[in-house]
C-alpha cells in the first residue's frame, strides 16, 4: 500500500514479540524499578543472547514512556540542556534532546563523528492513521564509503520533563515526529552498548553533500524529492 511519502522514507521493521524478548523486557523493568543508579542493560541481555537489541528496545518503548539518546560517550551521568543545530523550529531551542523511538536514537549511537568529519541528516515520522514508523538516514557523501560507524551507547532517560515536537500534516498524513526536548537537566537510568551490526538500517544509510545540507532539510520538510 502506497503512503505517498517520498521514496527516501524507509518503513520501520515489524517488531516480533518473541517470548524471549518479552522476558528480557520484564527482567529489565523489574531491575529498573528497584534500582537507583545507572543500569547496564547489557547485563540483562547477556542472559538472553537470542534477543535482538532493536526488537528489545522497541518492545520496551511500547511498554513504557522512555526518552532515548544515542551517543559515543560511555560515561555520561547527567544530560544538560544545550543549543542544537537544527533547521526545524522545534530543534532551535536550548534543551536536552532525545526521542521516544529507539531505532532513531540508535543512529546517533553508531555514527562516528569523533574520527570522521561529517554531518547528519535524518528523521523519523509516526503516521497517526496507521501507527507506522518511517525513517530516513543520511551522512556526508564523502564519508559514506569509509563506513564511519562505531560502537556507541544508547541512554535511557525518564521522560517526565520532556515534551514532544508538535504534530503536523506531512504528505497528506497526520504525523508526529517523536523528537523530545527537556528544558532541564536529566539523569539517565540505564545505558546499552550498541554495535553497528545492531542497527537494522545500516545498509540503507544514504549520502548528502555538506554544502547543500539546508537544501536537503528543506526538501524533507516539504515532502519533496531528495535533491540530486
Amino acid at each position: 500500500m502506497s503512503t505517498g511519502l517520498p521514496d527516501y522514507w524507509i518503513a520501520g521493521p515489524p517488531v516480533r514479540t518473541a517470548r524471549a524478548t518479552e522476558a528480557a523486557v520484564d527482567a529489565f523493568l523489574e531491575r529498573a524499578d528497584a534500582s537507583r543508579g545507572l543500569l547496564d542493560v547489557d547485563a540483562t541481555l547477556g542472559q538472553t543472547p537470542r534477543v535482538v537489541r532493536w526488537q528489545f528496545l522497541c518492545s520496551l518503548a511500547a511498554r513504557r514512556r522512555i526518552a532515548f539518546h544515542g551517543t559515543g560517550d560511555p560515561s555520561i551521568e547527567r544530560f544538560e540542556p544545550r543549543e542544537a543545530i537544527d533547521f526545524a523550529p522545534f530543534g532551535q531551542q536550548r534543551a536536552v534532546f532525545a526521542t521516544s523511538d529507539p531505532i532513531w536514537a540508535m543512529f546517533y549511537a553508531i555514527v562516528d563523528r569523533g574520527r570522521h568529519r561529517l554531518t547528519l541528516n535524518n528523521g523519523c515520522l509516526l503516521l497517526e492513521d496507521t501507527g507506522d514508523a518511517y525513517y530516513y538516514f543520511s551522512v556526508s557523501r564523502q564519508a559514506l564509503p569509509r563506513r564511519p560507524w562505531r560502537t556507541g551507547y544508547l541512554y535511557l532517560l525518564p521522560a517526565d520533563t520532556f515534551v514532544e515536537q508538535p504534530g503536523a500534516v506531512y504528505a497528506g498524513h497526520r504525523a508526529r515526529v517523536p523528537q523530545l526536548a527537556s528544558p532541564v537537566a536529566v539523569q539517565p537510568f540505564a545505558r546499552l552498548r550498541v554495535a553497528p551490526r545492531s542497527f537494522p538500517f545500516l545498509g540503507r544509510i544514504r549520502g548528502h553533500d555538506d554544502e547543500r545540507l539546508e537544501e536537503y532539510a528543506q526538501a524533507v520538510m516539504a515532502a519533496a524529492p531528495w535533491p540530486d
